[in-house]
């Protein structure tokens, strides 16, 4: 997910010129993904109606107890700390706030804590907070998301702009929300199988590069730092800039390709859901995130984003990613298909 290492999906004018390589923007790496004259012609379509491509009809919907609109109010807590830029003091309320909610609705909670040197020799406190539901029980499921801000929105177009950090309501604050209500059920209902959920810091730090500098920091530290011993999850999901009002999430190429499974389990139940209309049954792009250090440390973990944030991806590290941007529907979505998984 996030700067000179993520792409954006362009507009439709764009992708006609450019003709079969999505662009690069954003703060995510997106390799080339090829497209289609047919979905070339999609995408101008779905541009020119105001929608994103892939689209399928939707069908009558199955919720679950997820709590969209709750999800909403503890994003829109995250944002009311301000830029949750590591080091600065909106950063360390809103992680105490993290921790005070999971545990308030009964996970243990493990706290990493470690100071991370960047290349210009800034020493960033980091931790990642892992809530664990129901902690005895061997087969568990790893969800995580991450809840640092970018330092700079440097995607705007004014250079003074550049230098301001941002509000990040969708990019993190949507994750930290959607986490809070499944919480919230699981406290409710608690699973048959362990649960953790794993806030990962500084992951939108540095730059994407290539090479990578100061950036996926919490998700490389977990995965160097597991819970315990041959800690390994049946399935791994990582949730990430899933708070668009306008959602619709493609098969990322990375997850596709070393979790396949992981894949089909999460799209599969989404279509069993009635949410093949979000959930696209199409591959979209390669996206370095924080899935990539967990996949690397041997565990099945896939991303599940939306890279594709306001027209042209012109939200995206920027100051206009703010609450209004999101919505209660598009993480009730979300929210039930990660719940059902569990159930």
């Amino acid at each position: 997910m996030k700067v000179d290492s993520r792409e954006s999906i362009v507009d439709s004018q764009r992708m006609v010129a450019v003709g079969r390589q999505v662009a690069v923007s954003g703060r995510r790496r997106a390799y080339g993904v090829q497209l289609t004259a047919s979905l070339v012609l999609l995408a101008g379509l779905g541009s020119a109606c105001g929608t994103k491509p892939d689209a399928t009809p939707a069908q009558p919907a199955v919720t679950t107890e997820f709590d969209g609109e709750s999800a909403l109010r503890y994003a829109g807590a995250q944002v009311g700390f301000g830029p949750r830029v590591p080091g600065s003091e909106g950063h360390r309320r809103a992680g105490d706030w993290i921790v005070a909610q999971m545990k308030q609705r009964g996970a243990t909670v493990v706290v990493q804590t470690w100071t991370h040197t960047t290349r210009n020799g800034r020493r960033l406190p980091l931790r990642n907070i892992l809530a664990r539901f129901n902690p005895q029980a061997a087969e568990r499921v790893l969800y995580l998301t991450h809840w640092d801000t970018r330092p700079g929105a440097d995607n705007e177009v004014n250079p003074a702009d550049q230098l301001r950090p941002i509000d990040g309501a969708n990019d993190a604050a949507s994750g930290v929300g959607l986490f809070v209500a499944l919480a919230d059920a699981l406290q409710k209902k608690p699973s048959s199988l362990g649960v953790d959920l794993l806030f990962v810091d500084g992951e939108d730090y540095g730059d994407f590069g290539p090479p990578l500098v100061d950036v996926l920091l919490g998700s490389t530290y977990f995965a160097a730092h597991l819970p315990e011993p041959g800690y390994r999850p049946l399935f791994g999901v990582l949730f990430d800039m899933i708070g668009d009002a306008d959602l619709r999430i493609p098969q990322e190429i990375n997850s596709v390709q070393r979790a396949p499974e992981v894949v089909q389990r999460v799209w599969s139940k989404a279509a069993e859901m009635g949410r093949g209309d979000v959930f696209v049954p199409r591959e979209g792009q390669a996206i370095t995130d924080d899935h990539i250090p967990l996949l690397d440390a041997g565990l099945k973990v896939i991303d599940v984003i939306d890279l594709d944030y306001g027209p042209g991806n012109s939200y995206h590290h920027t100051l206009q990613d703010t609450m209004d941007k999101i919505s209660a529907r598009s993480l009730k979505i979300v929210g039930d298909v990660a719940l059902a998984l569990l159930r």
